[in-house]
C-alpha cells in the first residue's frame, strides 16, 4: 500500500493488479484494533512456528513439498483452537462458496509512466512501441511484463499490447501508423544537417522520407556527431554512404571516424615533411650572415665589455659595504 488510508487507499500497482487478477477486495483494518482484523493472517505465523520452526530447505520446491505433507496429515486434520472443529470440515463447508482460480496465474510486472514521443510511441529498454489511440505529447502508464508490453491511460484502462522486443533498438511499429508529415522536430533537425554540408542534408532528408518520425533518432545521431568529428569529415561520410546505398547512423558513425583518422594521419605527416629521420632540417634555408637588422661584430664586443664592467664595480662595492658593517659592529 503506498499511502494508507481507511477510506481511499492507495494501492500498490502490482497489488492491486493481483486483486483485480483474482476478482477480490482488499478490505483495510484499523491500526492496532485486533477486534476488527481478521485472523487470516494467523495462519502464516502458525506455519512458521509449527511447520518451519528449525528448519532449513535447499530449495522451494523441497520447502513446498514438506508443507504439502504436513498440510495433508496434520494442519488440515487438528481441531482449530477458537472454532473447536475440525480445519478440514471448516473447509469443505466453505468450499461451495468458492469460486474457481483463473487458469493463468498471476503475472508480476514493473510499471512506470511514459510521455508518448514525436513518432507516436513510447520508450521501453531503448526500444520503440506504439502508443496509439494515446496523443502524442500525452502521458501514459507502461507495465513491463516477461514478455510483453501493455500501455494504459492514466486511469488504467488498457489501450495497447505488444510483444517485448528481443534486442534494444527495436521499433514495434506497424507501417500504416508511421507518421511522415515533418513536425518541429523534424524541421530543427534538418535544419542542423544542412549546416553540416549538402549530403548531410541530402542523406536525413532521404532517411525521414524512408522511416519517418520514428527514424528521428538515427538523425540526432548523425547532427550530433559534431560534436566529436569536424562537419566536414561527416559531411564526407555522408557522401559515401549516399554512393552506397547505407542509409544507416551506425554506417555514417563508422566512416566519420575512419576520414578523422586519415586526416590525423595526413596532418602529422606534412608537419613531419621538412624532418628526416634524425630530426634534421632537411630543407631548412642557410642562416644569414648578412642583414640590415645585424649588427657588426665590435658592437656586441663593446656591449660585452661595458656589462663586465658594471657587474664588476657592484661587486666591488657590495663587498665594501659588507666589510664597512662588520667593523662598525666589532
Amino acid at each position: 500500500m503506498q499511502r494508507p488510508d481507511l477510506y481511499e487507499p492507495e494501492l500498490n500497482p502490482v497489488y492491486a493488479a493481483m486483486l483485480e487478477h483474482y476478482s477480490v477486495v482488499a478490505d483495510p483494518a484499523r491500526v492496532r484494533d485486533p477486534n476488527r482484523k481478521g485472523t487470516v493472517e494467523h495462519a502464516i505465523g502458525h506455519t512458521q512456528a509449527t511447520a518451519l520452526k528449525g528448519k532449513r530447505f535447499e530449495t522451494l520446491e523441497a520447502q513446498n513439498e514438506f508443507l504439502e505433507h504436513w498440510e495433508t496429515n496434520w494442519a488440515a486434520k487438528r481441531i482449530h483452537g477458537s472454532e473447536r472443529q475440525q480445519v478440514q470440515a471448516m473447509f469443505e463447508a466453505e468450499r461451495p462458496h468458492l469460486k474457481a482460480l483463473p487458469l493463468l496465474g498471476m503475472q508480476y510486472f514493473t510499471q512506470g509512466v511514459r510521455t508518448v514521443c514525436d513518432d507516436s510511441c513510447v520508450r521501453v529498454d531503448h526500444s520503440s512501441y506504439a502508443a496509439r489511440p494515446a496523443a502524442i505529447g500525452s502521458k501514459v502508464l507502461v507495465r513491463i511484463f516477461d514478455r510483453r508490453i501493455e500501455i494504459r491511460d492514466l486511469q488504467g484502462a488498457l489501450l495497447r499490447t505488444h510483444a517485448k522486443a528481443e534486442r534494444p533498438g527495436s521499433v514495434v511499429l506497424p507501417a500504416d501508423e508511421r507518421v511522415f508529415n515533418p513536425s518541429r522536430e523534424t524541421r530543427l533537425i534538418l535544419r542542423q544537417a544542412k549546416a553540416i554540408g549538402e549530403h548531410a542534408s541530402r542523406l536525413c532528408e532521404l532517411m525521414f522520407a524512408a522511416e519517418g518520425r520514428v527514424g528521428q533518432r538515427k538523425l540526432w545521431g548523425i547532427v550530433g556527431l559534431t560534436k566529436r568529428y569536424p562537419a566536414r569529415c561527416i559531411d564526407g561520410a555522408c557522401a559515401q554512404a549516399l554512393a552506397q546505398g547505407v542509409y544507416s547512423y551506425k554506417h555514417v558513425q563508422t566512416l566519420a571516424e575512419r576520414l578523422f583518422a586519415d586526416a590525423m594521419v595526413a596532418m602529422e605527416e606534412g608537419a613531419n615533411d621538412g624532418h628526416d629521420g634524425g630530426g634534421d632540417l632537411v630543407h631548412a634555408d642557410p642562416l644569414a650572415q648578412q642583414h640590415a637588422l645585424i649588427r657588426q661584430g665590435d658592437e656586441y664586443a663593446d656591449l660585452f665589455t661595458h656589462a663586465a664592467m658594471v657587474s664588476s664595480a657592484a661587486v666591488s662595492r657590495a663587498m665594501d659595504e659588507a666589510q664597512g658593517g662588520q667593523g662598525g659592529q666589532s
